[in-house]
């Protein structure tokens, strides 16, 4: 995929975002990136970060809200 289909995927899914925690993430990284300091990861957590990035990409996501729902369905007790 090039780089301007990539920005594109990026848009589209940042656009669907309503996690508060991811999008502060995402700004901590904007910042740091403007300032020329790049966050280091471990090897572990590049292949996590791959593995999910593939996930997005071959469409294996769930919504927030499928996943709260059967949060809510499996562990009850957790939401009263």
């Amino acid at each position: 995929m090039d780089i301007k289909s990539e920005k594109l995927n990026l848009i589209e899914w940042l656009a669907g975002v309503n996690d508060n925690r991811i999008i502060r993430q995402l700004k901590t990284f904007q910042k740091s990136s403007q300032q020329g300091v790049l966050p280091s990861l471990s090897k572990e957590e590049k292949i996590a970060v791959d593995k999910g990035l593939d996930s997005i990409a071959n469409g294996r996501t769930h919504s927030n809200e499928s996943v709260l729902k059967s949060t809510k369905e499996k562990y009850p007790h957790l939401f009263k």
